[in-house]
């Protein structure tokens, strides 16, 4: 496969820095070892992204600001563009999360914790370089170099239900481990990007979390998305394949970040990131005019399920903003006799 300049640049430094992180992940030095980890897979994951935006022509440039955009912008792109799945972007958000609290305040992730998000990435990196690249990273880099682990694999509710009793534990009246407790937590809700496209992190949600876990909540109540969530473990060794698959679970429900409630950390400010698209830009997207974009939406039924469209209030102003489900829905529906027939059923649409 011919690849593009810049897309052949950004693999590359993708993979470099893969190498390096596992090189990391395999060291003898603990000092530093997960947020090395992270730092480097995010890195990977931020550039392999980019330069499959790249080969398939997509802006990677914010226009107003000049600057490449960001990782969430990217996976939203080549989600909707259907070049990556959910679960994929989801391998991809849960290091992005890490990365983000360890390097800008700290984290405490369990070796399995980090083993098993690790395999997941690099199943993810391989899954893509296979698929986009005509490549892979048995053609990069030795097996040997693949995550290694002296633990058995934990079972993904196993982990989650440990580390939930662990910090309990380190919340504990003289425990003196608050610290700790709080980074533990940070890690668990990095982990939800798993089940959610709209994850990021606040001390408010830690401070919710904290009052939660101290009054004996029960863990669904407090993590419902972890609930969500299994663990997918193929093969052995180096040719190990981890995906993160979702399961039946209790509902989610969207708080504010101020509210007194023990529920999941789950903020209002999440929804702006997956409901971003508005009505004009989605019909741009779209190669239509609004008001033929508009007819497929009605027609479609877009605007009348919660997945797909929020509308915002500010005052006595309303503003919709769609989601790349909706996006997708639409892409995969737009074609000339839907839309036809769409046009034909609007309102007084016969009539015109």
């Amino acid at each position: 496969m011919k690849l593009k300049r810049d897309a052949r640049t950004l693999k590359l430094k993708a993979i470099a820095s893969l190498r390096r992180g596992l090189e990391v992940f395999n060291g003898y030095d603990e000092q530093g070892r997960t947020e090395s980890v992270l730092l480097h897979l995010q890195h990977c994951s931020e550039l392999l992204t980019k330069a499959l935006l790249v080969q398939k022509s997509k802006p990677v440039f914010d226009k107003e600001r000049g600057t490449s955009i960001s990782l969430d912008k990217a996976l939203n792109i080549a989600t909707a563009s259907g070049y990556i799945t959910a679960t994929q972007a989801g391998s991809v958000r849960s290091i992005n999360a890490m990365r983000d609290a360890a390097q800008h305040w700290m984290i405490v992730v369990a070796e399995d914790a980090l083993y098993l998000n690790a395999r997941a990435l690099i199943t993810v990196v391989d899954e893509i370089l296979q698929l986009h690249f005509d490549d892979s990273l048995a053609d990069n880099l030795p097996t040997r170099v693949m995550p290694l682990s002296s633990q058995p694999i934990t079972d993904f509710d196993l982990l989650i239900d440990r580390e939930y009793k662990q910090i309990s534990e380190l919340l504990a009246p003289k425990k003196r481990a608050r610290d700790e407790a709080r980074a533990r937590i940070r890690t668990l809700l990095a982990m939800e990007a798993h089940a959610s496209e709209t994850v990021s992190i606040s001390e408010r949600d830690i401070d919710r979390i904290e009052r939660a876990i101290k009054s004996a909540t029960a863990i669904e109540n407090v993590f419902p998305r972890l609930m969500t969530l299994a663990s997918d473990v193929a093969g052995e060794g180096p040719t190990m394949k981890v995906r993160f698959t979702k399961k039946e679970g209790p509902p989610v429900r969207y708080v504010a970040g101020d509210d007194p409630e023990a529920a999941a950390a789950i903020r209002e400010v999440d929804l702006r990131k997956k409901y971003y698209i508005s009505p004009q830009d989605l019909a741009g997207k779209l190669n239509l005019s609004t008001s033929r974009c508009k007819a497929l939406r009605d027609f479609l039924g877009i605007d009348n399920a919660p997945e797909n469209v929020m509308v915002f209030e500010f005052g006595s102003q309303k503003h919709p903003r769609y989601s790349d489900n909706a996006l997708r829905v639409l892409r995969e529906n737009n074609t000339p006799e839907t839309l036809a027939q769409a046009w034909l059923e609007r309102p007084n649409g016969k009539k015109q």
